[in-house]
């Protein structure tokens, strides 16, 4: 029976929603924060140096969701705290984990879809290869890092998660500006796939994982019905009531971000959750416009 919990990654949008709900279900969650800790529900750590055993011992299980941001000029620099920040940090705590006296029973670390790189419309699974480029060399590494964990027969599961839309930033929150301006639209040519799953569902999976006792390895955090670009700007734009009538060319994007919007905005990945739904995940929003009119209030 799972009663601590150790979180990492609690300040980005899916800790934040994480949380109460982990508390309300009655866990006691214990926080891995950068700096100082502050209170006995705190542990302090760096995520670039390694972590005493005895810091996380005693936890039923950990959610490590810790990673700097994608968004932003991938920059030689950028990009090494992008790896560093994932790779680095999953092997400390994984290794820590390992040789704690108490180990966790389980052990959800955060991956993503970008592991399969830009792969058109092809339909995408757990089972499918990893793809080309830098994010599916990060997302590789990643996820090799949990392998101190694996190793020391912990119940691991790497969370391949698409765009998360959340009513506290994100994704979703960068295109509404222009959306309710009345000046969004499609990206390029707008036949990219976009993999999407609803902030609730994210938390309500990474319950069920912990529950599911037959879960591990990969696990894609996606909803059941992936859209392409031009269906995502005008099913939004529709919730919005609102025109999606200024596209973004495709030179736009790369000129604008370089590597990181011809991978992350113009980039094509159609994602099934066949893990979640084999295991028997109730999406509580398996369709887009259900999702945008709950967050946005529509």
């Amino acid at each position: 029976m799972i009663s601590r919990i150790l979180v990492s990654g609690v300040s980005g949008p899916i800790g934040t929603a994480l949380l109460p709900p982990l508390k309300t279900r009655g866990y006691q969650v214990t926080r891995l924060v950068r700096g100082v800790a502050k209170g006995e529900d705190q542990i302090s750590w760096d995520p670039g140096k390694p972590i005493t055993p005895e810091a996380v011992s005693g936890f039923d299980a950990v959610v490590h969701l810790a990673g700097e941001s994608i968004v932003g000029r991938w920059t030689d620099e950028k990009k090494r705290k992008i790896r560093d920040s994932r790779v680095i940090g999953t092997s400390a705590l994984a290794e820590a984990l390992a040789h704690a006296k108490d180990k966790p029973q389980v052990f959800v670390c955060s991956s993503a879809i970008g592991y399969y790189g830009d792969r058109g419309s092809e339909v995408l699974t757990e089972q499918s290869a990893p793809g080309i480029g830098f994010l599916p060399e990060v997302c590789r590494e990643w996820e090799a890092a949990t392998r101190f964990a694996i190793n020391a027969g912990i119940r691991t599961v790497q969370m391949r998660t698409g765009v998360v839309l959340s009513p506290s930033g994100g994704a979703l929150g960068k295109m509404l500006t222009p959306f309710k301006m009345g000046v969004g639209g499609k990206i390029g040519d707008g036949q990219q796939w976009m993999s999407w799953i609803d902030v609730q569902d994210m938390v309500g999976a990474i319950h069920h994982i912990l529950k599911s006792d037959l879960l591990q390895g990969p696990v894609n955090m996606v909803a059941p019905k992936p859209v392409t670009n031009t269906e995502f700007t005008m099913t939004l734009a529709s919730v919005l009531a609102r025109p999606a009538i200024f596209p973004v060319p495709a030179f736009v994007v790369k000129l604008a971000f370089g590597e990181m919007g011809e991978t992350v905005l113009l980039g094509s990945q159609r994602v099934e959750p066949t893990q979640l739904v084999m295991s028997g995940y109730p999406f509580r929003f398996s369709t887009l416009r259900a999702s945008l009119e709950n967050i946005l209030g529509s």
